[in-house]
């Protein structure tokens, strides 16, 4: 009887003590995950303020910046969405495919301000991240 009780009463400190283990292992890994995400790369001759700023393309700024970004639209690939938007801002156009891919559209010439409308087109893999970058 005394085995008995002595083994339920080391129960519940066994249980407390994984429990707080798997607490404590789980935040590790977290935090590992969140630090292993890729640098932003920074992107020679682009102003990402002016990027920024010139929502739909109608100033120009955008146009401007077309050669330095199609040189380097290999730094994209790769970036997750939230990557994407701190280097390019939010997008002025998205649109959600099959199999949850995602597009994200910057226009460089917008068709609100000019004849020759010309987009930057990223596609995201299912799992967020940049597969295709293309200029159309």
């Amino acid at each position: 009887m005394w085995l008995r009780v002595a083994f339920h009463k080391r129960l519940p400190l066994e249980k407390h003590l994984s429990m707080k283990f798997i607490s404590v292992f789980t935040l590790l890994l977290s935090i590992v995950f969140i630090s292993c995400d890729r640098p932003l790369p920074s992107l020679a001759n682009v102003d990402q303020e002016r990027w920024k700023n010139d929502k739909s393309g109608c100033k120009g700024d955008r146009a401007a910046m077309l050669q330095p970004l199609k040189e380097q639209k290999a730094k994209l690939q790769g970036l997750s969405e939230m990557q994407i938007v701190k280097l390019l801002g939010k997008p002025d156009q998205n649109e959600l495919y099959k199999r949850n891919q995602k597009f994200f559209f910057y226009w460089i010439s917008g068709p609100k301000c000019s004849t020759d409308s010309l987009r930057l087109g990223i596609r995201f893999t299912a799992m967020g991240f940049a597969k295709e970058i293309s200029f159309e």
